[in-house]
């Protein structure tokens, strides 16, 4: 992996669970192995044990949080994908409804998880969606209403003009939609918390257990380099980090990558003045620009290409120089971290789950396309109730179609280029941009 994917992040200066796993090192027989110790992996695990189904083994090939989980904005926010009405047709009406109401679950499990495990992992409330624009304004207008109508008990409210300072203190917006039902989270410590509950329940968890090799059938036999674990089921979940080992999954997904930077700690003045609500932020451009204020009172900044797949020289330069864009007043602001990390992305930008063709006791999940934190935490818990015997949800999300990309790795750069023009023409007529 690219070095300056390896710095020091946020989270793993900041985490707050010091846990270690062992490497596997025998040879084992559960009910269900799953590959990848990231929120897909444990999310499931911890699913999957609340069921009565303990006999799990999860491998990860470094250590918990290493991809996406410890590389992310730590956004709490709606949602499930990109874009939900582009598996419409693939759904119908009925389906979407579903699927509306189940975009609508993620912070509120997270909220209850954190809860009943008494997880430490910084939940603050709040969240601020930014329009740029007058489209973007009438855009928020609309999903004000479609929020209200899930959620009718939370706090939702779209300002404009000189009240959106009462949500976020910049020049950059002319309108904010504020749902104090989302917020943000230290996704590391969140990880870790849910993991730490999942091997209470029973759950075996390894870590620095790369897989080696899988052979499928009746039993799936899964080989890492010092043992062996024998499963009825396996779960695919390395999204970014498959790494080729399965080739029918590797190739629905083109990697993209994001950047994030945490600045030296604000002061209390400064925190009040660009965070009133003191959430988490996000445009709602196709590409957006999402931020927090810490715990600690750092600002969490990330973002990615616009239009052109590219990899910034400098991570804290390239963010910093978006960051004043919309905060000027930070102009005298130290970066003390930035660092990166790649995307799954599907084509249509929506989180895939299901089974391989030939072998159905064999599961997958992949394809956040950089929207992971809260959705995983709904997609899981459907995943879950496929592995435990099926579910209506689970035939819902798995029956939609998963899009080979021709040429993901060898064209890798021109795709994600034509993927990013055409997702900013499809935002502009959608009133995102």
């Amino acid at each position: 992996m690219n070095n300056k994917l390896d710095a020091l992040t946020y989270y793993a200066a900041t985490k707050k669970y010091h846990l270690h796993f062992p490497s596997l090192t025998d040879d084992i027989d559960v009910d269900v192995v799953i590959i990848g110790g990231g929120f897909s992996g444990i999310n499931t695990a911890l699913e999957l044990a609340e069921k009565g189904i303990t006999n799990v083994a999860v491998l990860e090939a470094r250590h918990l949080g290493y991809g996406g989980t410890g590389r992310n904005g730590g956004q709490v926010m709606a949602g499930i994908g990109h874009d939900i009405e582009a598996v419409s047709k693939h759904v119908g009406k009925e389906g979407m409804e579903t699927l509306f109401k189940m975009a609508n679950l993620g912070a509120g499990i997270i909220r209850d998880r954190i809860a009943k495990y008494q997880i430490d992992a910084d939940f603050i409330p709040g969240y601020g969606y930014l329009a740029y624009n007058a489209r973007q304004a009438k855009t928020l207008h609309q999903w004000e209403k479609e929020f209200r109508s899930v959620t009718p008990d939370e706090e939702i409210a779209l300002y404009t003009g000189a009240d959106v300072k009462t949500v976020i203190g910049s020049d950059a917006y002319c309108a904010a939609l504020k749902h104090m039902g989302g917020g943000q989270i230290h996704s590391l410590n969140m990880l870790l918390g849910s993991a730490q509950a999942a091997h209470s329940l029973g759950v075996k968890i390894y870590e620095s257990s790369p897989v080696l090799n899988v052979t499928y059938g009746p039993r799936v036999t899964v080989r890492t380099a010092m043992g062996t674990v024998r499963a009825a089921k396996l779960l695919w979940a390395c999204d970014s980090f498959l790494n080729k080992l399965e080739p029918e999954i590797h190739a629905r997904t083109l990697v993209t990558y994001s950047f994030q930077i945490a600045t030296a700690p604000l002061t209390e003045e400064m925190v009040n003045r660009i965070s009133p609500i003191r959430g988490a932020y996000s445009d709602i451009r196709p590409v957006i620009n999402y931020y927090r204020v810490t715990r600690e009172n750092r600002l969490l900044f990330g973002s990615a290409t616009r239009y052109l797949e590219y990899m910034p020289g400098d991570f804290a330069r390239w963010n910093r120089t978006l960051m004043l864009q919309i905060f000027p007043c930070l102009r005298d602001t130290h970066i003390d971290f930035a660092w990166g990390g790649p995307m799954a992305c599907s084509a249509n930008l929506f989180p895939q789950i299901g089974t391989l063709r030939d072998h159905r006791n064999v599961f997958y999940v992949q394809g956040y396309s950089g929207f992971g934190v809260t959705p995983s935490h709904i997609v899981c818990k459907v995943l879950a109730e496929g592995i435990n015997g099926g579910s209506p949800r689970y035939d819902l999300m798995s029956r939609i179609p998963h899009a080979t990309i021709h040429g993901r790795d060898r064209l890798r750069n021109m795709l994600v280029t034509a993927g990013k023009l055409m997702h900013q023409t499809s935002g502009f007529w959608k009133g995102r941009n």
